[in-house]
């Protein structure tokens, strides 16, 4: 079961939606392109679905954020949580 929603004062849904602890996913309907922009970038959640409820994907990151999990699993993305990132900065080798 999952609670459905009409809004229209953004900053106030945004706010219901983020206020809880966990972050795996976050759904929402429109059909207004700036909306959908706004409301994607201000969602606190791994997974977001924009006019569709099934979001998993084998290519696609699967992960939450906050008390839902941190790090990623499937695709390219899966692969970092198993790596080391080393900067290696080198100067002139004349010696």
């Amino acid at each position: 079961m999952a609670p459905v929603f009409r809004f229209t004062d953004e900053d106030a849904v945004v706010a219901a939606a983020n206020g809880t602890p966990y972050g795996r996913a976050a759904y929402f309907y429109t059909r207004d392109v700036r909306r959908i922009a706004q409301l994607a970038a201000a969602l606190e959640a791994g997974l977001v679905g924009i006019n569709k409820g099934a979001v998993s994907s084998e290519a696609a990151p699967f992960g939450g954020i906050k008390a839902s999990g941190y790090g990623r699993e499937g695709s390219r993305h899966g692969l970092d949580e198993y790596m080391q990132l080393k900067y290696l900065c080198r100067g002139g080798l004349d010696g």
